[in-house]
């Protein structure tokens, strides 16, 4: 890989920090960091336009890292001189391991030099008492950060520099009124920094809104391409039966590694997930369905190995950020071409090389025309493919040999993510509770259909058109189910005295 002349060192940041990226093997910033890098140390507001994969974290990280710890005239005394807002818990989480992992060498006097994160779908306890204890560098998402400012644990009158990470996906998430909220409670002369793939509209308005005519940097021409350069892309026209035999083909082709699979709802990711897991491979899910520490535990083990294929819905796998992704799987078409470059972005980052390949459906291919047009891919009509059709072994390099199957089925897996009864099912056998739990679980509505609930306790988020319908807790519906039991039993009773008298 070419690398710039300059290092982190030469660009001027403090040593404590070049430390710590040098140990991570990193030393060069992208084209992203070193434009933004002097413009960001000299205190300027800033708007950084690159696509997913350029390395805005540390754009943005290191010279916030560096300011905020070099300020004689404002010293750190725990109160937040830096906030980061991100739109979803995944980022969050990656982007806080990045930070604290650049800052563990700086210190701030008698006190080490702390960075928390703060996000929905956990104890408030834990973050409340991190904020008292004091911090110097929050990254959190909107809601919960809103949520502890208005209740007077986050004080964001200290700021010295706010960050917007992932704009664009802000809007579209529809967060834009809480980050105006919070803008609203951070003092004037603060630094803002605005970082997105892209510059819709809205984004530009809060943009000259909140910021002191900000330097628009891009890390690329205005008219490349839109998709990254080092991936290599293929579509295919496929069959829904055929699906899942065609994927399991491609994950054996070589030099497959860290690969994920995307989908457009939440029922069709828990299913890829479950057919894969049959056919032997190491897979999870990420979905809306999915508490937020069972989301957590697959994108742990995905990253560090423990499973090599995660497939993920659009809306879950926002801010999932993980460098080693050789391969990208469409399993349905994306909505539009956004859609599809986001996906693909998971992979070809940071300089590697990446294959994305996109299965279009024959009721998808409108929508996949409208994809190649507007990104200019030269597919408009992909090759009608099956699992046994001799050219997709051959582009994709998948041995001849290959079956839709690797090994036994990784029953644990499979069982742990089926439709949230099964999952009651396998936790009671897990968890050597009484047979009559188990047989309880399998308890059906008034209408005669199946109950289902969901798991953790949790709500379903609204995601995909395939929603599970909420119920009543297992504890609940067992009182109810007892209850309804007593009362046929009654009535048998009451007719018969009647019948006597």
């Amino acid at each position: 890989m070419t690398h710039v002349n300059k290092t982190f060192a030469e660009l001027g940041v403090r040593d404590e920090i070049v430390r710590a990226l040098r140990e991570t093997g990193i030393e060069h910033p992208f084209a992203i960091q070193e434009l933004t890098l002097p413009l960001a140390l000299a205190g300027d507001d800033l708007i950084g336009q690159a696509r997913t994969g350029m390395g805005k974290t540390y754009a943005f990280g290191i010279p916030l890292l560096h300011r905020i710890s070099t300020d004689e005239a404002r010293p750190l005394n725990g109160t937040p001189r830096a906030l980061i807002v991100v739109p979803t818990r995944e980022l969050c989480i990656q982007v806080y391991g990045d930070l604290a992992g650049a800052a563990k060498y700086v210190t701030t006097g008698d006190r080490k030099f702390s960075v928390t994160s703060i996000y929905g779908g956990r104890p408030y306890e834990p973050q409340i008492e991190a904020l008292r204890k004091g911090v110097d560098v929050v990254v959190g998402t909107p809601g919960r950060l809103l949520d502890l400012a208005q209740q007077g644990h986050l004080q964001l009158g200290g700021l010295s520099v706010l960050v917007l990470d992932e704009a664009d996906e802000m809007l579209d998430l529809g967060f834009l009124p809480d980050i105006e909220r919070i803008l609203r409670l951070t003092p004037d002369d603060r630094q803002s920094m605005l970082f997105s793939a892209t510059m819709p509209d809205p984004i530009i308005t809060l943009a000259r809104t909140f910021m002191n005519q900000p330097t628009h940097i891009r890390a690329e021409a205005p008219h490349s391409a839109a998709t990254h350069d080092t991936t290599e892309q293929f579509a295919y026209r496929a069959h829904a039966l055929d699906k899942s035999e065609l994927v399991s083909r491609i994950l054996q082709a070589e030099g497959r590694g860290a690969t994920m699979i995307f989908t457009r709802t939440k029922r069709t990711a828990q299913k890829v997930s479950d057919e894969l897991a049959e056919r032997g491979f190491k897979v999870d899910a990420v979905h809306g369905d999915l508490g937020q520490g069972a989301r957590e535990k697959a994108l742990k083990s995905f990253r560090s190995g423990a499973v090599d294929v995660l497939v993920a819905t659009d809306v879950a796998a926002r801010g999932i950020d993980i460098d080693d992704v050789t391969h990208v799987i469409n399993y349905q078409c994306p909505e539009d071409e956004q859609a599809y470059v986001h996906r693909i972005g998971r992979t070809g980052r940071a300089g590697k090389t990446g294959v994305a390949i996109t299965l279009v459906d024959w009721d998808e291919l409108g929508r996949w025309e409208m994809i190649d047009k507007a990104l200019s891919l030269n597919c408009p009509d992909p090759a009608e493919t099956y699992s046994s059709s001799p050219h997709i072994y051959e582009e994709l390099g998948i041995p001849t040999d290959a079956t839709g199957t690797i090994g036994e089925p990784v029953k644990a897996k499979a069982k742990a993510k089926r439709s949230p009864d099964e999952k009651r099912i396998s936790s009671a056998d897990s968890e050597g509770r009484p047979a009559k739990t188990r047989t309880r679980t399998r308890r059906r509505t008034r209408g005669g259909e199946a109950a289902t609930g969901h798991p953790e306790g949790t709500a379903p988020a609204a995601e995909g058109a395939d929603a599970a319908p909420v119920t009543v807790s297992e504890d609940t519906t067992g009182e109810a189910s007892s209850a309804g039991r007593r009362r046929r039993r009654r009535r048998p009773r009451k007719t018969e005295t009647a019948t006597a008298g």
